[in-house]
C-alpha cells in the first residue's frame, strides 16, 4: 500500500508539471474569398431582394437545426468551418462528423475548431482525421497533460487553473462562406432533442448575406490564434506511418420535405435545392469576444466584451426587454442595469431554468439570491418547469427538457441570438459570440414561439400578499396552482445543495 501511495503521489506531481507543446506548426488559413462562385453563394444571390443585406431564419426545432447542418455539409463545394464548445461522439455527432469527412473526401476544405474541455480520450481520433489533406482539427486552449480523462487533465493543470478555467464557448457552422448557423446549440443528441434521457430547448439562427463574412472572420481569428493547437500536437503515434481515413460510404440521412417547423417553414434543404430561400431580411452585426479573452489580455471594461455589449443593448431599451438565459446570474452589474431600467418604466421579462429543470444546480445557487430583488423591482420572472408535458408547438416543444437557448429582445425589434449566458462566466471568463439583428419580424416570431404553451410550461414568480415570501405560480389543466418552495425537488436535494453553496462562489459559476 505504501509503495502504491508513493506511486500515486509521484504521478500527480509529474502530471501537475505538464506543459503545452512548443514550436507547434500552425499553417495560417482564411475563409473562402469568393463565395459567390459556389452553388450556395448563387442561391443566396438569387434569393436576396433588392437593397437587402442579410437574411435570417430562426431554427427552434431540434430536427430542423440538425437537418440544416447536414444540408450545408452535403452541399458545400469549397469550405466548411466548424467551431464548437462541445462536439459529442453520439449518434448526432457521428452523423455530422461523417458528413464533414465525406465533404473532405470530395475535395472540400474542412476546418474544425473544438474547445478542449471535452476531447479527453480523443487525441488519436482527432489526429488521425487530420491526416487527410482536406481535413484539419484544432483544439482551443488545451490542457497540457493527463489527456485521457477529465480527472487527470485537472490534476495536470493544478498549476495552471487560471488559464484552463477560460473556455471557448462559441458555436458556429459556415459553408462556403455563404451560409452560416450560430446560436446556442452544441453538437450532440441532447441539443437536437434526440436523447433518450435528457434534452435541451435551444435556438439557432440560419444566416446568409453580408453578415456571414464577419462570422467567418471570427472563426479565422480563433483558428489562427496561438491558443489553437493542431490535434496532431497531442498524437501518441507517428502520423507519417499511419494511413489517412479511407473513403467509406456515408449513410444518407433522411431530410423530410414534408415536415414543417413550429414557424411553418419547410426544411432549408428543400429551399436550397429549389434555388430560392424564404428568409427574413434585415441589418445585423456580429458580436464576439476576442480569443485573447482566455488569457485575460482583452481591455478592461464592460464595453470590451460580447457580454458587455449585450448589457449595453439592454440598458438602451426604451419600452421593454426580454431575456432568456438558462444560466442567469445578474450580479451587481446586472442588478444595477435592471434598477436603471425599472426607474425609467421599462418592462422587463426574464425566463430561466427552475432548480428542477437546471442541468447545473450549482449555477442555481448563484441565481437564487437575486430572485426576490428582481421581483421587487417589477421584473416579470419565469422559470421553466421540469415535469410538465408540453403539448403545443413553440420554443418549448413537446417533451420535457431543460432550457439552453440564449436570446435578448429589446423594444420588440433588436434581437440577440448567440452562445452568451447572462452570468459571470460568460461575461468575464469564456469567449462568446452571436448575432444582433434589427428585425421587428424576427422579434414577433420569437414572441409567438414563447407564447405557445407558455402558461403550461413555466412558473411565474411573485411575492405572497400574505407572507411576503416567494411563490411559484403554475397553470395545470387551466387551474392556477401555487407552490411555496422550489417545485419538483426534494428537501434532501435542497439541503445538499445548501451544504455545497460555500464551494460555489458566484464568479466561478
Amino acid at each position: 500500500m505504501k509503495n502504491f501511495l508513493l506511486l500515486i503521489t509521484f504521478t500527480l506531481i509529474q502530471c501537475g508539471c505538464a506543459t503545452l507543446p512548443e514550436q507547434v506548426r500552425r499553417p495560417a488559413s482564411v475563409a473562402l474569398t469568393t463565395p459567390q462562385d459556389t452553388r450556395l453563394g448563387r442561391v443566396v444571390r438569387d434569393s436576396m431582394p433588392a437593397g437587402a443585406q442579410s437574411g435570417f431564419r430562426l431554427l427552434p426545432s431540434g430536427n430542423f437545426a440538425f437537418d440544416t447542418r447536414i444540408a450545408l455539409a452535403r452541399r458545400a463545394e469549397r469550405t466548411l468551418d466548424v467551431q464548437y464548445y462541445l462536439f459529442h461522439g453520439d449518434e448526432s455527432g457521428r452523423a455530422i462528423g461523417r458528413e464533414l469527412l465525406a465533404a473532405a473526401l470530395r475535395g472540400v476544405r474542412v476546418r474544425i475548431l473544438l474547445d478542449d474541455i471535452a476531447t479527453q480520450g480523443q487525441d488519436e481520433l482527432l489526429a488521425r482525421l487530420s491526416t487527410h489533406p482536406n481535413f484539419e482539427v484544432r483544439v482551443f486552449n488545451p490542457f497540457a497533460g493527463g489527456r485521457s480523462s477529465i480527472f487527470t487533465r485537472v490534476v495536470a493543470s493544478l498549476g495552471d487553473l487560471d488559464r484552463v478555467n477560460h473556455r471557448m464557448h462559441n458555436k458556429l457552422f459556415v459553408a462556403d462562406n455563404a451560409m452560416a448557423i450560430t446560436g446556442g446549440r452544441n453538437i450532440g443528441n441532447e441539443y437536437f432533442m434526440q436523447s433518450t434521457t435528457s434534452n435541451f430547448i435551444d435556438l439557432d439562427v440560419f444566416a446568409v448575406g453580408a453578415v456571414v463574412a464577419p462570422l467567418s472572420a471570427v472563426f479565422d481569428e480563433f483558428w489562427n490564434s496561438n491558443y489553437a493547437y493542431p490535434a496532431s500536437a497531442f498524437a501518441t503515434f507517428r502520423l507519417e506511418e499511419d494511413a489517412a481515413p479511407t473513403a467509406r460510404p456515408v449513410a444518407v440521412l433522411p431530410v423530410s420535405a414534408e415536415l414543417r417547423d413550429p414557424l411553418g417553414h419547410a426544411a432549408l434543404a428543400t429551399e436550397i435545392d429549389a434555388g430560392k430561400l424564404k428568409l427574413v431580411w434585415a441589418n445585423a452585426r456580429v458580436v464576439a469576444d476576442s480569443p485573447d479573452k482566455v488569457a485575460g489580455l482583452t481591455e478592461r471594461g464592460v464595453d470590451k466584451t460580447a457580454g458587455g455589449r449585450i448589457l449595453r443593448l439592454m440598458e438602451s431599451a426604451q419600452s421593454d426587454v426580454t431575456v432568456i438565459s438558462p444560466y442567469f446570474v445578474p450580479g451587481e452589474v446586472g442588478m444595477a442595469a435592471m434598477q436603471q431600467l425599472a426607474a425609467r418604466g421599462v418592462r422587463m421579462l426574464v425566463l430561466t431554468n427552475s432548480l428542477a429543470a437546471n442541468d447545473s444546480a450549482l449555477v442555481h445557487l448563484g441565481y437564487a439570491p437575486y430572485r426576490r430583488p428582481m421581483v421587487e423591482l417589477g421584473v416579470h420572472l419565469y422559470e421553466l418547469r421540469a415535469t410538465k408535458k408540453r403539448k403545443r408547438p413553440g420554443l418549448f416543444g413537446s417533451s420535457n427538457a431543460s432550457l439552453h437557448a440564449k436570446l435578448v429582445v429589446v423594444d420588440q425589434r433588436r434581437v440577440f441570438i448567440g452562445s452568451l449566458n447572462l452570468d459571470a462566466r460568460s461575461m468575464r471568463t469564456n469567449t462568446e459570440m452571436g448575432l444582433l439583428i434589427d428585425s421587428p419580424e424576427l422579434a414577433e416570431e420569437l414572441d409567438g414561439l414563447l407564447r405557445a404553451d407558455h402558461d403550461e410550461s413555466v412558473y411565474r414568480l411573485r411575492l405572497s400578499a400574505r407572507t411576503g415570501a416567494l411563490e411559484w405560480v403554475a397553470t395545470e389543466e387551466g387551474v392556477e396552482v401555487i407552490y411555496t418552495s422550489e417545485p419538483d425537488v426534494s428537501g434532501l436535494f435542497k439541503f445538499g445543495l445548501w451544504l455545497l453553496s460555500p464551494l460555489a462562489p458566484e464568479e466561478l459559476l
